[in-house]
């Protein structure tokens, strides 16, 4: 078995101002983010920094095309720091451009990923409270050239720096939290139920369920909504922690199967988790009934005050609050999509899929898929 460690550095501040004179930002570091955060963080503070904005290429989430577009403006800057504000995409694409060579696509980072170098220290600065990033050495580009989305995985990509900086949650949408927030949470009971978690990963994945569990119940007794913000640092910190825990022990098959909704109909990352979370759940409950299932299941039942036996249907209930799910239909999907899903999930996803609770066929893929159409 692999040793657990932390490679990256977790920092933590109370204003974004702390951390840049800390950090002391100058010339030589290239700002990777947001027009509007950079307008809302960095330009009041006066500092000199490059700069490259990510929505000037790429609105949504990573594409091959647009990603190739930022690396080739990359080529002809001079910057030592790349310091990545943003969420799971600013974040994913910035690990990209720490380790590509200057001739480099994406194509050549993914036909090369065992021969990859960091050549820019990497500092991450989360915006939302989901993808864990910051702490993870994993990107996941739509390489719409070959009809797949998937994940580029290697050590190089590891952040030098995760910076913790809760007022950055301040003007997130509530749409945004909600999803990401549910990713974060899938993390967690994902990297918990992994075969190839050990002892030290699970601590990190049961604080993170635990927290955005109670965190998710208290702000919908609080009214919804923007109640959320009250409990922002913990869902930063907990979306933190799950990152720790997934980036050891790996996400499984609701990832796995969420990326093909991504990737064909561009329903956000954590939407499209969200879809596939609880016909996950009941394949493997009804698979394996006995098992670690179970420790999640008194782990949900404890932080929600419930029986162990209805957890995973409180909790998917509790989820619905948070953000109301839909069958598969309601986003245009198709029933005849739905064998080519559970094909190319078996195809291309095994990086994912050997961390399953319990294997899946091509046949119970479907099966999953056709219980949320």
């Amino acid at each position: 078995m692999k040793g657990f460690f932390i490679k990256t550095e977790v920092e933590e501040f109370d204003t974004f101002e702390q951390f840049v004179k800390e950090a002391g930002l100058g010339s030589d570091d290239l700002v990777f983010c947001g027009e509007h955060t950079y307008n809302d963080y960095v330009k009041p503070l006066g500092v000199e920094v490059q700069t490259l904005f990510r929505d000037r290429y790429s609105k949504g989430e990573p594409v091959d095309s647009e990603v190739d577009a930022i690396l080739d403006v990359c080529r002809n800057k001079k910057f030592g720091r790349i310091i990545a504000i943003g969420g799971g995409t600013v974040i994913d694409i910035a690990k990209l451009i720490a380790v590509a060579k200057p001739e480099y696509n994406v194509d050549d980072l993914y036909d090369n990923a065992a021969e990859l170098k960091k050549h820019h220290q990497l500092v991450a600065i989360p915006t939302t409270c989901g993808t864990g990033s910051e702490v993870t050495n994993i990107s996941v580009v739509n390489r719409v050239s070959k009809g797949v989305k998937m994940g580029l995985a290697i050590d190089a990509m590891l952040p030098d720096k995760a910076v913790m900086i809760t007022n950055m949650l301040d003007s997130l949408p509530y749409k945004i939290f909600a999803t990401s927030s549910i990713d974060a949470m899938v993390h967690s009971v994902e990297s918990f139920l992994s075969p190839n978690g050990c002892s030290i990963s699970r601590i990190f994945s049961t604080e993170a369920l635990k927290t955005i569990i109670s965190c998710w119940k208290k702000a919908v007794d609080n009214g919804g909504g923007e109640a959320w913000k009250e409990f922002a640092a913990d869902f930063l910190k907990a979306s933190n922690w799950a990152g720790l825990g997934f980036g050891y022990a790996g996400c499984a098959a609701v990832h796995a199967c969420a990326y093909p909704l991504g990737s064909v109909y561009h329903i956000p990352h954590g939407q499209s988790n969200q879809l596939m979370f609880a016909p996950v759940m009941k394949k493997y409950k009804e698979l394996q009934p006995v098992g670690r299932i179970n420790d999640l299941e008194a782990i949900i039942a404890e932080t929600l005050g419930c029986n162990a036996d209805e957890a995973l249907e409180v909790l998917y209930e509790l989820m619905d609050e948070v953000l109301k799910s839909e069958p598969l239909k309601n986003f245009g999907v198709k029933e005849s999509d739905l064998p080519g899903f559970a094909s190319g999930v078996i195809k291309t996803q095994q990086r994912l899929l050997k961390n399953n609770y319990i294997p899946l066929t091509e046949e119970q893929v479907l099966d999953i898929y056709k219980a949320v159409f």
